[in-house]
């Protein structure tokens, strides 16, 4: 019993960590003062987390990438707008993913959309965007220039 608790804690302590070093929100308000108050960018995932391909694809492919979560660590504020058929969401958040996807009228699952700090759209994909971490991590660069 104590191996399997130790072996748990190893596993706990080593390989969690790299899952997702940065913690998606799912509140735009919250994001957006983030972002200005540490000066960093808003990329936000519009998705269908349950039951949209290609958004799962981006989510393995991309966003569970350690290289990903390294760069959004320094440069940016992660913002999940869901929009799932089977997983309960809050009636808030399920308004607000409404009132959202009507304001930058999105139309597809994956969109990503980034924001700077004053909620100003300064680049969308929409569709999934092959390529890895590095595809992702230069279209952010490619959008602050």
């Amino acid at each position: 019993m104590k191996r399997a608790l130790a072996a748990l804690a190893a596993f706990t302590l080593f390989a969690l960590p790299v899952v997702h070093a940065e913690a998606w929100l799912d509140n735009y308000d919250a994001a957006v003062a983030q972002a200005k108050k540490e000066n960093k960018l808003v990329l936000v995932d519009f998705t269908g987390s349950d039951w949209c391909g290609w958004c799962i694809k981006m989510k393995k492919d991309v966003f569970s990438k350690p290289e990903f979560n390294s760069f959004a660590k320094d440069k940016l504020v992660l913002l999940e707008l869901d929009y799932p058929q089977a997983k309960k969401l809050s009636p808030s958040v399920v308004k607000q993913n409404e009132v959202l996807q009507q304001k930058f009228k999105v139309e597809g699952f994956p969109t990503l959309v980034l924001l700077d700090g004053s909620g100003k759209e300064l680049a969308r994909n929409s569709g999934y965007l092959p390529g890895g971490p590095d595809a992702l991590i230069a279209w952010v660069n490619n959008a602050k220039k």
